[in-house]
């Protein structure tokens, strides 16, 4: 069993900043890239950013110079620093992981999720 809890969203003025973090856990053996996706009311699930295990970063071009990601490996977890926000980055923000468990002696791969938390960017 893998968790994925993410903590942090809220309600934030436009210019604001918000700090989101997920915390993965579980029967985990290896964690291969760990990001953040969103999803606004009407519009597909995408990308807002993602790192991998060696700390290279990929981001969306709508967040970049604005977001910043980071990860620790030793406590799996993956933080999301949103600065400069804007209305358009209100949704709901998913902790993604790609990882692998242990299951007897079997490695096995797969993508998790979290619950999502929401953001919202509002005066």
């Amino acid at each position: 069993q893998v968790q994925l809890v993410e903590s942090g969203g809220g309600l934030v003025q436009p210019g604001g900043s918000l700090r989101l973090s997920c915390a993965a856990s579980g029967s985990i053996f290896s964690i291969y890239s760990m990001g953040w996706y969103r999803q606004a009311p009407g519009n597909q699930r995408e990308l807002v950013a993602v790192i991998s295990s060696g700390g290279s970063a990929n981001f969306a071009d709508s967040v970049k110079g604005r977001f910043t990601i980071s990860r620790d490996n030793a406590k799996n977890t993956v933080h999301l620093q949103m600065n400069s926000l804007k209305p358009e980055d209100t949704a709901v923000y998913y902790c993604n992981a790609d990882l692998s468990i242990m299951i007897a002696t079997r490695n096995i791969r797969g993508n998790y999720w979290g619950q999502g938390t929401q953001v919202t960017v509002s005066s």
